[in-house]
């Protein structure tokens, strides 16, 4: 298919989702299920990348700066910045991408290989409901997840200043404070909200709609981690212009 007629497809797919829903019964085993899979199962990888990389962003930050005429407070002003703005958002969901996009589409395509879509079909199912709406659902809790990473960004970059000397806490406390503006983080949740919708289709789309055996299963997660991160790169351009342009 071409760009334009998978782009049709998607939103085809995405409106498909909601029709014929399946019993609520069911779909809340699904959603706790997904939500068991796709949100606690990262929290680890993000707690641990989160944590390290605030304690990076801080040591380049300090190390760039180091000047005495450039006040100390400026370490800490960076850090949440760079965290909040874009480090938990944005590059964290790039990561998830690899993460939870590759288990979602493997999943789907799995299941599309072993003919248990065809069916679920046949058995008067909506398979697009039944295996993409419970993930949507659950990804909606991603944000949660950002929410978390934020703060052990910060806490790792508290780390880096206070054991890596450089710069004093009570620094590194001001700067966090100095001209914060509740909106970033507001800006920072409306992003994630959009990606983790993204997270949850264009994975989904690639897995339902795959043709072949087990190899292409293992392409086609290859080019849904591919597309999902473009299109995340692509929002998050789009996102801060019309947010905070």
């Amino acid at each position: 298919m071409t760009y334009l007629q998978n782009i049709g497809a998607y939103f085809l797919m995405i409106a498909e989702m909601f029709r014929k829903p399946t019993k609520w019964s069911v779909m809340r085993t699904l959603i706790l299920k997904d939500i068991d899979d796709l949100i606690i199962g990262s929290l680890g990888i993000i707690a641990f990348i989160s944590f390290f990389v605030g304690g990076v962003i801080t040591i380049q930050t300090a190390l760039n700066i180091d000047n005495p005429l450039i006040p100390g407070y400026l370490v800490g002003f960076a850090t949440r910045q760079s965290i909040i703005l874009e480090f938990a958002p944005t590059f964290t969901s790039i990561i998830m991408a690899g993460k939870v996009g590759s288990f979602i589409t493997s999943s789907i395509g799995t299941m599309r290989v072993t003919e248990q879509i065809d069916a679920l079909e046949v058995m008067g199912i909506n398979s697009l409901n039944y295996l993409v709406f419970p993930k949507t659902i659950a990804l909606m809790l991603y944000p949660f997840a950002i929410a978390i990473g934020m703060f052990l960004g910060i806490l790792g970059g508290m780390a880096a200043c206070v054991f890596g000397g450089y710069s004093t806490l009570q620094d590194y406390i001001t700067g966090i404070q100095t001209d914060f503006e509740t909106f970033h983080v507001a800006y920072a949740f409306i992003k994630t909200f959009v990606f983790a919708i993204i997270l949850a289709t264009v994975p989904s789309f690639y897995g339902y709609y795959m043709k072949g055996g087990a190899l292409e299963v293992g392409k086609a997660s290859t080019t849904a981690f591919v597309w999902t991160s473009v299109v995340i790169i692509l929002l998050n351009y789009l996102l801060t212009d019309m947010l905070l342009g």
